[in-house]
């Protein structure tokens, strides 16, 4: 069993959110709380949100954390 990982980040737009429901709805959980920062390159506020999940299998770097 191994406990994965994945930081979740995009613009902040109705993106972000359904990036993170979609997590959820997959089983992730929310860690910790949401982060957000100016991308002065791109001129527009970003956010962040990490999630875990616990997953039957050993850890592998080759996973595909998005398929978990």
């Amino acid at each position: 069993m191994a406990k994965l990982y994945r930081l979740l980040t995009e613009e902040d737009t109705s993106a972000f959110c359904h990036k993170v429901s979609d997590a959820l709805a997959k089983g992730w959980e929310l860690y910790g709380d949401p982060s957000y920062a100016f991308d002065q390159a791109k001129n527009v506020m970003r956010c962040a949100q990490a999630v875990t999940k616990e997953v039957d299998a050993d850890y592998s770097p080759e996973m595909k954390l998005g398929q978990q």
